[in-house]
């Protein structure tokens, strides 16, 4: 069954179909949609340039303004951002922007396009910790504007959540190559198998560079007491990760429990049944009308057949995989019993060696930087929400202070 998880779910648009769908764009002059993005890429911009049938224009506006942009048209909660802006959304539906951006991405490609430039090389180095959304952005942002940029990642392939974490039918690694191979043809250096702490020293990197940037992002799953000695419980980011390592070639139970209701949770529950899950149960702390997914996702989940119960929290284990849970709200208790247990109740920071405190799970960061030094933070553990077009938007940010705060040639 590993080939329903390796084949994307959503269906690429035609070049007609794209066509028809561009032409539903009312190019409004304020262009609410752009407005809504939080990275910046300027759907109304690409999409006028399609609606002209320039799609080399569309890619050059995407490329610039988002150097991660086909893996944001298939990952991006559109639905929260572009397309939640869309006046179109007032007339019938909003436009589908990520499978126009997506479209014109893979046209991008189909023409081995090269888009971008880099300036002159300025004498200055960086040094960036981690290869997920965040760090591979400011890598480029700074690579473009003649910075020597060398990224650190702990993990034998560069990506980091985006290769390990996010399911192949959602985000197939050969579309992550594509867009680092990118990224190391504007001149960034990516080293591998190395951890910041233990491998090398924050502080070596710190006098060997002009300024480091954390971007670590939070890659550990969280652990409830009362699983923590339970044979039958996993995380869902290493389930996810040793799923997607070995391309869904995986055994998988007759019956698994996944606790969690955010679009990691989806993710799981999802891959499960692409994999041939028989029976697989999301029992969820929120109730639907509080849910934290993606709708998309949700939708998936149950388009696939996932059971979803939502207002309840697990109170105690017992004997042979059974969780006891209570609803939230009601004088209602539940018992269900799995062959594997996964819990996808959030994620922390892995900063063991770098010198970061957390609270509460948090990293303690005031700001893009810690006053007085040359170390920045991008991506999760600076601000703003957990996902990959955040994570862009962080790195365009702090490549921007990075600038300011280094100023002209050496």
């Amino acid at each position: 069954m590993s080939k329903k998880y390796q084949e994307e779910y959503e269906v690429a648009f035609s070049p007609r179909l794209v066509m028809e769908e561009a032409s539903r764009c009312l190019l409004c002059l304020d262009a609410p949609c752009s407005a809504s993005c939080p990275a910046g890429t300027d759907p109304a911009k690409f999409i006028r340039s399609l609606r002209f049938k320039n799609v080399k224009g569309a890619a050059e506006t995407v490329r610039i303004n988002n150097i991660l942009g086909a893996i944001c048209a298939r990952v991006c909660p559109t639905e929260r951002y572009c397309q939640a802006g869309c006046s179109r959304s007032g007339i019938d539906k909003p436009i589908d922007i990520g499978r126009i951006q997506r479209y014109i991405t893979d046209f991008e490609d189909a023409l081995k396009m090269d888009i971008l430039e880099v300036k002159e090389d300025n004498g200055k180095k960086i040094a960036v910790i981690g290869s997920g959304p965040a760090g591979l952005t400011v890598a480029a942002e700074l690579a473009k504007e003649g910075f020597k940029v060398t990224i650190y990642e702990k993990e034998a392939k560069a990506g980091g959540y985006l290769r390990y974490g996010i399911p192949e039918y959602r985000l197939p690694n050969a579309i992550v190559d594509r867009e680092i191979d990118r990224i190391v043809k504007l001149g960034v250096d990516i080293v591998l198998n190395t951890k910041v702490g233990e491998d090398i020293k924050v502080e070596d990197l710190r006098k060997d560079n002009d300024a480091v940037i954390f971007a670590v992002g939070y890659s550990q799953g969280k652990m409830l007491d009362m699983f923590k000695d339970n044979r039958k419980v996993i995380k869902a980011v290493d389930w996810l990760k040793k799923t997607k390592i070995r391309k869904g070639n995986v055994k998988v139970p007759e019956n698994v429990l996944v606790i969690g209701g955010g679009d990691v949770a989806m993710d799981v529950v999802t891959s499960l049944k692409l994999l041939g899950c028989p029976h697989v149960t999301d029992v969820v702390y929120e109730q639907f009308s509080e849910f934290r997914a993606s709708k998309k996702e949700l939708m998936n989940a149950q388009e696939q057949g996932v059971t979803i119960i939502d207002g309840y929290v697990p109170v105690a284990t017992g004997r042979g995989g059974i969780v006891k849970f209570k609803h939230r709200i009601l004088p209602a208790e539940l018992k269900i019993k799995a062959d594997l247990i996964i819990l996808a109740v959030g994620q922390v920071a892995d900063v063991d060696g770098l010198g970061l405190t957390l609270e509460k799970g948090e990293v303690n960061v005031r700001g893009v930087r810690i006053p007085d030094t040359n170390m920045f933070f991008a991506g999760d553990i600076a601000h703003g929400e957990k996902t990959v077009v955040w994570g862009v938007r962080s790195g365009k940010e702090v490549a921007f202070e990075v600038k300011r705060f280094l100023g002209g040639k050496k």
